[in-house]
Parts: structure tokens; C-alpha cells; sequence
């Protein structure tokens, strides 16, 4: 028999990017945090989502505005440019404690190391660096030729049996080229590079949003047959522009698998067709080939 409570779960939409990885400060550079159940792959929290929640953390001491939109404090780091990221261990959903500490301080760079803790486990150390994003044209750039939006075509991860794993294709919407995503037709003899696109629900994509797109994508692996698990061991992530409205393009590519080790590329361009975000990780990706259910 279906609860009271289980329908006002079903009916409820997503909480907005923006409130999924809000932080509240406690004093003494300490921020708490809420993990939302939707920003999740397989249960666990989504790597890109608890980089946001980190880095939100560090613009907010700072003193700079948290919400990544370009208002200054008391210095001018005010939107995260890079952040490097250790995964120690897998957090649950719920809350966390992040915990700040000043590295340095300038006019142009400022860098913060926050550390998100639960249950006293320290589960990933992260240092960010904070200055001002360029609002001009770049002089030279090399990017993935993609239309600015997902065609007709496009498969809507959120209404696919692939949100039952990659709950955060609830959370934002989500679309993958079947052009490129092999796994879907279960070959195991494709190159791994996936193309998609993606948007936040009911708000415009900021840098953190594009920060959390660094990693949004499933493992490029799954088009080795490679599928599961792949957790992030360490990832970084340069923030290049403020993304203007619309959808986010991504391509995500490996250069090499090496026994259970992979690395990943994501570029992310906006629907301006400017660079937004380039991340970069090494993951372990499962050795069995099997295909996707």
C-alpha cells in the first residue's frame, strides 16, 4: 500500500540547484550543508554537486557572494577559477559539515582549502582558487562542434530507466546523444566520448551549476562495456566564463584505460558557444563488460 508520505514524495518536485547546495554558516569559517537525495548516482552523492557545495563554501569565506553571480565583498575574489578536489570517502545523503580555511588572500587570486566532514570522517579535501571571470571574447579557442541545443532526437536521461541509477538527471534536465552514448545499444567496441546537454530546472545555469556540469555526464567508460561504479578519485576543475542562459554542452572523452584506472576530459561550452568549464579526473571504472540494465 503506497503511503501518504511516499505520494507527497513523488509529488514534490526537486529542490533548485541553488538550494540543493546551499550552505549556512555556523562562525569560524565552519558552513553546514544538507546533501539532497536527488543530486545522486547510485545512492551516493554526485562528485560535481559536492564540489558546488564546497566551493560555495569558500566563496562564502571569503566574504565574496556565494551564489557565484559576480557580487564582490571584501575582496575581489568572487567566482571560484579552479578547484582541485580528493575523494576520501563516499558521504551519504543528509548533512555535512564543511570546514574552511583561508590560504591567502589578494586582488587578483585569492585560494581556500574546504574540507566537507560527516560523522567527524573528513570525506573530500578540496582547495579553491577564487578571482574574477573574464566577461570578454577569448582570443583563440578549440572546441567540441555541438548545436546549442539537444536535438529532437536526444534522450532524455530523466524519463529514461537510466534516472532509476542517475537520480541527478531528476534534479536538472538532462539529455544524452545516442549518437555517442554505444552503451545504450549494449556494444562494447566503442570509443569512450559521450556527448550531452544539460540545464538547472527553474534557474539559469551559474559557474557553479557549470562547475557541477564538469562532472555530470555518466562514466565514458560504460562504452566499453565497462559498467558500474566508477568513483572519482581526484578531479579538477577551471571555471573559464559565466554561462550565459540556456542549455550547457558537454563532451566528455578518455585518453587512456589502464587496467582499472581511467582518466576523464569534460569540456563544457554555454549557449553562446563560449567555454564555461574544463575538469579533468582519474576514476576506476569496473574490469567485468557487461551491458547496461
Amino acid at each position: 500500500m503506497t503511503t501518504r508520505s511516499a505520494l507527497r514524495s513523488a509529488s514534490t518536485p526537486p529542490p533548485r540547484f541553488s538550494s540543493a547546495s546551499a550552505v549556512r554558516p555556523l562562525g569560524d569559517g565552519t558552513f553546514t550543508a544538507e546533501l539532497s537525495a536527488v543530486w545522486t548516482i547510485g545512492g551516493r552523492p554526485h562528485g560535481g554537486y559536492l564540489l558546488s557545495v564546497l566551493a560555495r563554501a569558500a566563496l562564502a569565506a571569503l566574504g565574496g557572494n556565494a551564489g557565484g553571480n559576480g557580487g564582490r565583498g571584501d575582496t575581489a575574489a568572487v567566482d571560484p577559477l579552479a578547484v582541485s578536489a580528493q575523494f576520501l570517502h563516499a558521504p551519504e545523503v543528509g548533512p555535512v559539515l564543511v570546514r574552511t580555511e583561508v590560504l591567502r588572500t589578494g586582488r587578483t587570486v585569492s585560494v581556500v582549502r574546504a574540507v566537507l566532514e560527516q560523522r567527524g570522517r573528513a570525506c573530500v579535501d578540496a582547495t579553491v582558487t577564487a578571482g574574477a571571470l573574464v566577461d570578454a571574447p577569448p582570443a583563440w579557442a578549440d572546441l567540441p562542434d555541438m548545436p546549442a541545443a539537444p536535438p529532437a532526437r536526444a534522450v532524455d536521461v530523466g524519463g529514461s530507466t537510466m534516472a532509476e541509477v542517475f537520480r541527478v538527471a531528476r534534479a536538472c534536465d538532462l539529455r544524452l546523444d545516442p549518437d555517442t552514448a554505444a552503451f545504450l545499444a549494449e556494444r562494447t567496441d566503442a570509443e569512450p566520448v559521450l556527448r550531452m546537454w544539460v540545464r538547472p530546472r527553474d534557474e539559469e545555469p551559474d559557474p557553479l551549476f557549470a562547475l557541477t556540469a564538469g562532472d555530470i555526464t555518466p562514466p565514458v567508460t560504460f562504452n566499453l562495456g565497462r559498467i558500474g561504479w566508477s568513483p572519482t578519485v581526484q578531479l579538477t576543475a577551471l571555471l573559464r566564463a559565466r554561462p550565459s542562459p540556456g542549455w550547457l554542452r558537454i563532451e566528455a572523452r578518455s585518453r587512456a584505460v589502464h587496467g582499472p584506472w581511467f582518466d576523464e576530459d569534460l569540456t563544457v561550452v554555454d549557449a553562446a558557444g563560449r567555454l564555461v568549464c574544463q575538469a579533468r579526473q582519474l576514476a576506476l571504472t569496473p574490469a567485468e563488460h557487461r551491458p547496461f540494465r
